[in-house]
C-alpha cells in the first residue's frame, strides 16, 4: 500500500499568525517518522473570498481539488474568542466532498491550550463526516512561545504529537476504504 498524504492545514491568515511556526514544527516531527507523506496546506494560498460573497469558482475548484488529494488532515488550530478563526471556518464551508470520510487531528494553541476552538472545530469536523481523533496536542501561548511570539514548544508535546499521528494515520487508511 502506497503512504498516506496528510496536509497540515494552517488555519490563520491573519499578519504576524504563529500556525506557520507550528505547521513547521508538527511536519519537522511528522517527516521525521517516515510513515506518511506530510504536507503543509495554507489556506492563505488559496484566497478564498466570503463565502457567498464573491465568485469564488476558481479559488474553491482549487481548494476542493487540493482537499481531495489527501487522505487525512491535522488542523493548525488557534483559538480566537473562544473558537476557530473565521478564515477557518469560511475554508471548511468551501468544500463539501472533498471531506468526507477522511480523518483529522487537531494541534491547538491559546490561553488555555487552545482547547473551546479545538472542541468547536470537532463539532464541525463531525457534519462534514470527518473523523477527528481523541489525542490533541494543546499548546499553551503563555509557556510555549517566548514572548507570545516566537514557537518554543516543550519537549513534553511530542508524545501528543506522535501519538495524534498515529491515530490519524490509522484511521485515515482504515477510511480510505470506504472511498475506493
Amino acid at each position: 500500500m502506497s503512504n498516506l498524504n496528510i496536509g497540515i492545514i494552517l488555519g490563520s491568515t491573519r499578519q504576524g499568525r504563529l500556525s506557520p511556526q507550528v505547521g513547521d514544527w508538527v511536519k519537522s516531527v511528522a517527516d521525521q517518522r517516515g510513515d506518511a507523506n506530510y504536507e503543509i496546506v495554507d489556506i492563505a494560498d488559496f484566497k478564498l473570498p466570503l463565502l457567498g460573497e464573491a465568485d469564488a469558482t476558481e479559488q474553491a475548484t482549487a481548494w476542493n481539488a487540493k482537499l481531495a488529494e489527501l487522505d487525512g488532515f491535522v488542523f493548525i488550530v488557534q483559538e480566537y474568542n473562544h473558537s476557530i478563526s473565521g478564515a477557518l471556518k469560511n475554508a471548511l464551508d468551501f468544500a463539501r466532498d472533498p471531506w468526507a470520510n477522511k480523518a483529522a487531528g487537531i494541534v491547538s494553541y491559546g490561553s488555555v491550550g487552545g482547547a473551546r476552538a479545538a472542541e468547536h472545530l470537532r463539532g464541525i469536523l463531525g457534519e462534514l463526516s470527518v473523523a477527528d481523533v481523541r489525542v490533541h496536542a494543546a499548546l499553551s501561548l503563555f509557556t510555549d512561545f517566548e514572548n507570545g511570539a516566537v514557537f518554543k514548544p516543550a519537549d513534553l508535546h511530542l508524545v501528543n504529537v506522535n501519538g495524534m499521528l498515529d491515530q490519524v494515520l490509522a484511521w485515515s487508511g482504515a477510511l480510505k476504504t470506504l472511498r475506493a
